[in-house]
């Protein structure tokens, strides 16, 4: 978030706490497109990351007294959208992993992008266990380092390092499986 825009927050943030109901309206426009998109590569179901995000935004609107600043929010937003999705996906028993076609616009990519490649490697990100997933899209979605991918998900800094080496090397691996396997 640029500097003006995260200024433009705070002082949103101020007047939502005021009651200013407009104001929280435009916190959850600012702030919509990435909770959904996280949610969406977490669950990798648009409907359901649908969910997730209104039921994120209504958590805020009950508990928007506790929110401190601007940074705070953006923190407190992701930790609340990867706390619910690990906790649908700990419910819900194992689905087949949804290629992530259906989420355009989410996030925009290259031009020279290879589309095949990046529904192929959404697939096996897709397949990791909730945590490591967690860990995966806060480091290269979010671009968070390990200390607040750490704070974020409350684990310790070595157990999100030690997330992004396994993880990283099971891709790899899984990778290589699926490249052996189509040629």
């Amino acid at each position: 978030m640029s500097e003006e825009a995260s200024c433009q927050s705070e002082e949103w943030l101020t007047r939502a706490l005021a009651g200013d109901a407009a104001a929280f309206g435009m916190l959850v426009r600012t702030h919509q497109r990435s909770v959904f998109s996280l949610a969406l590569r977490m669950v990798s179901d648009r409907q359901k990351a649908e969910d997730l995000a209104q039921e994120v935004f209504l958590q805020l609107h009950r508990n928007l007294a506790a929110i401190e600043s601007g940074a705070h929010l953006a923190f407190w937003l992701r930790k609340v959208t990867l706390n619910r999705s690990i906790d649908r996906l700990r419910r819900e028993p194992k689905l087949e992993a949804m290629p992530l076609d259906a989420a355009d616009g989410v996030v925009s990519e290259a031009e020279d992008a290879d589309p095949l490649l990046a529904r192929r490697l959404s697939t096996l990100v897709a397949q990791l266990p909730a945590a490591p997933r967690a860990v995966l899209l806060l480091r290269y979605q979010e671009d968070l380092d390990p200390t607040e991918i750490a704070r974020t998900l409350g684990m310790s800094v070595n157990t999100v390092k030690s997330h992004l080496k396994r993880s990283l090397s099971l891709l790899r691996e899984r990778f290589a499986d699926t490249a052996r396997s189509s040629t």
